[in-house]
């Protein structure tokens, strides 16, 4: 009876961990991204809540998931049916980690910062921009076009080739080629001057 009950109490990832764990690592593919599934928002959950941010919030998860995958792989989690007191256990001492590290560095800072050398606030060259728009307006339009909506319009490379009926990988050539030769272009033109 007792059994019983305590397979009825276990939710699906206690399931998902002990196949993980029974198995040989790499061949429960298909449980693991099940588990990531399940445990992930959680993960990522207690970093917003605890970190609040989400870029840390999504390593933190990132990091934690990957570590209680790899234990499990191992056979090194003692308990998979505990695999959710892990998660949880493992994002606590992360952020515990995290906090430490920062305090340790601010303390750092605060007592050598005298000691540290001042920063050149050296100008930055102004870039010749008419020159880049020059060489720019010199390429072949698909080429400009290509170049202008990855780097300008911030699309990804799929987005790019729908938009101008290519595959991805062409439009990665093509990015590829323009930067070449847009370099090259801005290249001679400070070499003339």
């Amino acid at each position: 009876m007792e059994a019983l009950d305590a397979s009825a109490a276990d939710g699906p990832e206690v399931r998902i961990a002990r196949q993980i764990a029974g198995s040989a690592p790499g061949e429960a593919r298909d449980a693991e991204a099940e588990l990531y599934r399940l445990l992930a928002p959680r993960a990522r959950r207690y970093g917003l809540r605890h970190l609040r941010d989400a870029n840390a919030a999504a390593d933190l998860m990132q990091q934690v998931m990957a570590l209680t995958i790899e234990q499990l792989r191992g056979g090194q989690m003692r308990e998979p049916e505990r695999v959710l007191s892990f998660v949880l256990g493992a994002c606590r001492l992360t952020v515990m980690d995290q906090r430490r590290g920062e305090r340790r560095r601010e303390e750092l800072l605060q007592r050598y910062a005298d000691a540290l050398p001042m920063a050149d606030l050296h100008i930055a060259p102004r870039l010749d921009h008419q020159r880049v728009a020059a060489c720019l307006e010199r390429l072949p339009a698909r080429e400009r076009s290509v170049l202008v909506m990855t780097f300008y319009d911030d699309q990804p490379s799929e987005a790019v080739g729908m938009q101008l009926g290519l595959s991805p990988g062409n439009v990665r050539v093509i990015r590829h080629r323009g930067i070449d030769k847009l370099r090259r272009c801005v290249d001679a033109g400070r070499r003339f001057q």
